[in-house]
């Protein structure tokens, strides 16, 4: 399936003021003003962000064509491969004193303004940092016709930058369902069986519907939408990788995990 020019294939472009959700993170886990010191900033981060969540996220929006994010990466080395997998650009910006801003945010607004009027494809812009500076940007994608996310902590997010979003989404909610998934697999004593390996195949449609179904806000989804999405998950999936001889094989053969049925113009899937 070739992608076209219907409005579900209008590019993405994503934009992460990065140390702003970072800092976030580790004052909502070391306390406030934790980040703020210079000898806890300016050292090397531990990774918090969880960047596939995020990305994950914005794919659900369509295809991504610019995933940039800015920070004085010189200290965020250990977030190096998840970077690499979610294919983010990197800005690199040096704050000109050792208490100055990095200047993220005017750089991140500039580049933004600038693509909009560039890219007539793009037709959503998210970007992920909660402060009150991404408003004035804010009028201006929408004035231009584009779809604006915006991706920030609940803490340290700007109520007014989140009402100039068309959709404000809370880094907590993206990543819960993951941590609560978690908890709720107790050990129940030794004599439990081993779980058995994850399926890749159910997995990955597991994922994409339910990112699909959370964008349009209903369970369910166009099948031919849900193949797109996996495809931005990831690009390299093969459905014959995993025993199938295409998509629609798989999904006969996942019955147990989604639900089909006849739509208006094509089949319509949900989890189960």
């Amino acid at each position: 399936m070739a992608y076209g020019d219907r409005e579900e294939n209008r590019s993405v472009a994503l934009y992460w003021d990065f140390e702003n959700l970072h800092a976030g993170l580790a004052e909502a886990k070391f306390g406030e003003g934790y980040y703020a010191k210079p000898d806890t900033r300016f050292k090397p981060q531990e990774p918090l962000v969880d960047v596939q969540a995020v990305t994950e996220l914005s794919a659900s929006f369509g295809p991504i064509a610019i995933n940039r994010a800015y920070c004085n990466w010189q200290f965020y080395g250990r977030y190096r491969d998840a970077l690499l997998q979610s294919a983010v650009e990197l800005i690199q910006l040096f704050p000109p004193g050792a208490s100055a801003k990095n200047g993220a945010d005017i750089k991140l607004c500039l580049d933004a303004t600038e693509d909009i009027s560039r890219f007539g494809h793009v037709g959503t812009i998210i970007i992920v940092g909660g402060d009150s500076d991404f408003m004035p940007v804010a009028q201006k994608i929408k004035a231009a016709g584009k779809i604006l996310i915006g991706v920030g902590t609940r803490r340290n997010t700007n109520r007014h930058w989140a009402k100039s979003c068309h959709e404000f989404r809370y880094y907590e909610n993206l990543v819960e369902d993951d941590v609560a998934e978690s908890l709720a697999k107790p050990n129940i004593g030794p004599a439990a069986p081993p779980l058995p390996p994850a399926d890749p195949a159910a997995e990955i449609l597991k994922r994409a519907i339910r990112l699909l179904a959370e964008t349009k806000g209903e369970p369910w989804v166009n099948k031919g939408s849900v193949w797109h999405m996996v495809k931005r998950l990831d690009s390299t999936f093969d459905p014959k990788d995993h025993g199938h001889a295409n998509f629609a094989e798989m999904v006969k053969a996942l019955d147990a995990l989604v639900e089909v049925r006849k739509g208006d113009s094509d089949h319509i899937v949900r989890l189960r």
